[in-house]
């Protein structure tokens, strides 16, 4: 950390779970100020997850419809889910954040299958990002799956109700320019298919 950044840290003093719910915590970090303040701060706690661009051998885009509570309606997406300890999901050995490319290629494959029913011949990192870094420490690994044939059962959790079909690519990217695909998550995967592979 240069000294710029180093005027810029919050010391952590203390921290702890506040509300505990499946997916995520509340967390509260109790933190000084560069200033000497102390004060606490809450955010989500969670851990990392993949998002998963599906392409199908003739170019189109594996789609999910979901229900997402939080908006009050269904959503248009592709599919994205948290990276579980059997994916390799906890990082290095020393705890950090950051898990292997197999560990998220493993995770991706698992989502794609778990709520599409498509399996992929193989899978390309994209770009990782911390979405909401203001108020989460959510970290999203962007996957671009390509080859994707309707092989594998689907295996949704009990609070998805999804629904899934194909679009041509250009659909879904005319949708993401004309602001009817809302999902950022989703937005994000194509901006960077677009940049890297377009």
């Amino acid at each position: 950390m240069d000294d710029e950044a180093a005027d810029l840290a919050w010391e952590t003093l203390d921290s702890a779970v506040d509300y505990a719910c499946p997916g995520f915590d509340v967390r509260r970090d109790e933190v000084r100020f560069p200033d000497g303040e102390t004060d606490g701060f809450h955010y989500v706690d969670e851990p990392p997850a993949v998002v998963v661009l599906p392409l199908t051998p003739d170019g189109d885009v594996v789609v999910i419809d979901e229900w997402r509570q939080a908006v009050g309606r269904v959503n248009r997406g592709i599919p994205a889910g948290t990276m579980e300890p059997e994916d390799g999901a906890a990082g290095d050995e020393s705890g950090g954040r950051e898990p292997t490319t197999d560990a998220i290629e493993r995770a991706a494959a698992r989502e794609l299958a778990e709520e599409t029913g498509y399996e992929a011949d193989s899978f390309e990192r994209l770009t990782t990002v911390e979405p909401t870094n203001g108020m989460a420490n959510a970290v999203h690994h962007h996957v671009l799956a390509t080859g994707c044939e309707p092989s594998a059962d689907r295996d949704l959790d009990h609070n998805e109700s999804i629904a899934v079909e194909t679009v041509p690519y250009d659909d879904f990217l005319a949708a993401v320019v004309d602001d009817e695909l809302r999902d950022g998550r989703a937005v994000t995967a194509v901006l960077w298919y677009e940049l890297l592979h377009r």
